[in-house]
């Protein structure tokens, strides 16, 4: 993506069903569950820039021993900074493999970071500071274990504000008014809850009296779906979250829609949950057929005696899977995730041969970044499908004599037709070893023209045309400042950028940073559009109603912005934006293609959240995100509007 803009979260929880010494045994290695998480995590590092952390929890040590640990880290690389402080513990002991078959349970007791439940997560920053305080897992500490609660996840409420109240009317007091820190409170209070209940409940019992056996038994009956059934009755937002309690019981959770994503894979040895598939495949050496994913609304539940099961925490509701997971977050060498990248490349291939009016013989077809590559081959796949047909049509024509004869102008065409191949060029090269870390708009853009070097003479100065694809264009202005600047070193008569993703025009509130109106290309060329047909009015009266809205108790189910997309066509849309990505002086015309919606659905049919597209929010919590953020625009607030 030219662009710069948000990742998503990554979690990855992997329970071990054997003792350690059986890992010692079987693979002769007593750190395969840390090994195993670091490979999940590095495999889904691409989902996390800002920070890491890490979570274990030990189910069989005596009282007085610590069995809990955990470790973030905000460096440079996070996950080699926590990885090689773990495994320092294991050098500065002087801890053999072999000795665990001597001494297992003492050697485990003594070694931190040695459990069998283990959590790790993988951040990116959509809202506060990179502070190590902001990274994930949290924490919540309680002398009894089943009340301990280790929480990390991928998501963000858009209601975070009353579900604080709730707390403080329930006697709380919040440390921070967060998100995490809300959800991990929250589910903290109904553990109490439960804890205490169960304690009443079974304090009478034969054989409960003693206080130690007691809290076993509670533990082993805790309803973890009920919890999790009670807490989560109030969030609005888009979650995949994993949690540990102290006794050994852990969880996955999946919000209604199933707009976050997770995955799961069980056997005998182990219970493993992430976000993305390939890295389950990959760290597991598995098939990623074996691996499932967990349905939306329901909650993978892991006891502390290793058994497992999936169950219904929320109500069944239409499912709104993310679609730039599909795009962009998730990595693409997921097979499935793979050939919707194609289609998505394939279905474009109609409106770039109308930018370019069918001249494939004076166009070069390129992409710009890597992340592009996948609907860029699809692309090509499409470009191929156009000329086979082609070729079918101009043989049909000809009659039989000028296939004997090799003569006349329908022959020649067949003959051109069949020489006919898109013409591919790696027109931009990206320069590794050239981050481009310095945040500040002007600077980063400066930076962006040394990132990126130019192929020379792949292009016929100003004859042939040049098709980029990239797979999203979310403000336009690395486009602008930097690599339409880049590129018109070549000199092509025509440049057409291509977006495998529809235009990005409603703000995002399940975990993308996507937030801010004014940030988006596609609402810059609207409020141009609207000021230069005036219809200031649609603006005044559709900002009116959205006030009006957010004056509500209940979240409206009204998107305003819709109807001001409403007043303009994609087409002029997608000149508005062209125009808008133009630098000054450009000696060649620009032309933009966006993915349509529709084709979008037909690429992509299992993920049909496209609220930043289309603006049709899964949760009633979206609908005002988007309302506030209209008000923001208009009253020139510059905040986050959830």
């Amino acid at each position: 993506m030219s662009d710069s803009i948000g990742h998503e979260c990554g979690i990855a929880l992997l329970r071990l069903r054997k003792p350690i010494s059986y890992y010692q045994r079987q693979y002769g290695n007593p750190y395969y569950g840390l090994q195993k998480l670091y490979l999940l995590m590095e495999k889904q590092h691409n989902r996390g820039q800002d920070g890491a952390g890490v979570a274990t929890i030990k189910l069989q040590v005596p009282p007085g021993t610590r069995y809990i640990s955990r470790a973030r880290s905000v460096a440079s690389q996070p996950l080699k900074d926590i990885f090689e402080r773990i495994y320092r513990n294991f050098q500065e002991a002087g801890v053999r493999g072999e000795d665990f078959e001597q001494d297992p349970d003492r050697l485990q007791a003594m070694l931190p970071y040695l459990g069998e439940l283990l959590l790790g997560h993988l951040r990116y920053g959509t809202h506060g500071k990179n502070s190590l305080e902001a990274c994930h897992p949290f924490l919540r500490q309680h002398n009894y274990r089943s009340r301990n609660l280790v929480l990390a996840g991928n998501f963000n409420l858009t209601n975070v504000d009353r579900l604080f109240e709730k707390l403080v009317h329930l006697g709380q007091h919040p440390k921070e008014m967060s998100d995490t820190v809300t959800v991990m409170e929250n589910i903290g209070h109904y553990l109490d809850e439960a804890h205490r209940e169960l304690s009443q409940q079974l304090s009478s019992e034969p054989g409960l009296t003693d206080r130690t056996a007691l809290e076993a038994e509670v533990g082993r009956q805790l309803d973890l779906i009920r919890v999790l059934r009670k807490a989560s009755r109030d969030w609005d937002g888009g979650f995949a979250m994993a949690g540990l309690l102290g006794h050994g019981d852990a969880f996955v959770l999946r919000d209604a829609h199933g707009i976050r994503p997770a995955y799961w894979f069980a056997n005998d040895e182990v219970v493993v949950a992430a976000s993305e598939r390939p890295a389950m495949a990959t760290a597991l050496g598995i098939s990623p057929d074996q691996i499932q994913e967990i349905p939306a609304g329901h909650a993978l539940i892991i006891r502390a005696d290793g058994t497992y099961g999936l169950h219904r925490v929320f109500e069944e509701a239409p499912l709104a899977a993310c679609s730039f997971e599909r795009i962009y977050f998730s990595r693409g060498n997921d097979p499935l995730i793979y050939r919707e990248r194609k289609k998505l490349g394939e279905l474009l291939v109609p409106q770039i041969l109308e930018a370019i009016d069918g001249d494939l013989d004076n166009t070069v077809f390129s992409y710009i970044p890597n992340t592009a590559e996948s609907a860029f081959l699809g692309m090509l796949q499409g470009l191929e499908m156009h000329l086979q047909k082609a070729r079918t049509e101009a043989l049909h024509r000809l009659d039989p004599e000028s296939l004997r004869s090799r003569q006349g102008d329908d022959y020649q065409e067949f003959i051109r037709l069949m020489q006919r191949r898109p013409r591919v060029e790696k027109a931009a090269i990206k320069d590794a070893k050239l981050r481009t870390f310095i945040t500040d708009d002007h600077q980063r853009n400066d930076l962006v023209r040394h990132v990126y070097d130019t192929t020379s003479g792949i292009l016929e100065q100003g004859r042939d045309a040049l098709v980029v694809m990239d797979d999203s264009i979310v403000r336009g202005t690395t486009l602008r400042e930097s690599i339409v600047s880049i590129l018109g070193g070549l000199q092509p008569r025509l440049l057409v950028v291509v977006s495998s993703a529809p235009t990005i025009r409603y703000p995002d509130c399940y975990g993308i940073d996507m937030s801010r109106l004014g940030d988006f290309i596609a609402f810059q060329a609207l409020m141009n559009l609207i000021r230069q047909r005036g219809l200031e009015d649609h603006l005044q009266a559709a900002t009116r109603e959205a006030r009006a809205d957010l004056e509500l108790t209940e979240h409206p189910l009204s998107n305003r912005l819709q109807g001001l997309y409403a007043l303009v066509s994609d087409r002029d849309l997608e000149e508005e934006i062209a125009r808008l990505i133009t630098p000054a002086g450009l000696a060649f015309p620009i032309k933009v293609v966006y993915q349509r919606l529709e084709d979008l659905h037909t690429a992509c049919p299992g993920h049909r959240g496209d609220w930043y597209f289309g603006g049709q929010y899964p949760t009633r919590g979206g609908h005002r995100v988007a309302n506030r953020a209209l008000v923001y625009y208009v009253d020139q607030i510059d905040a986050r509007p959830y």
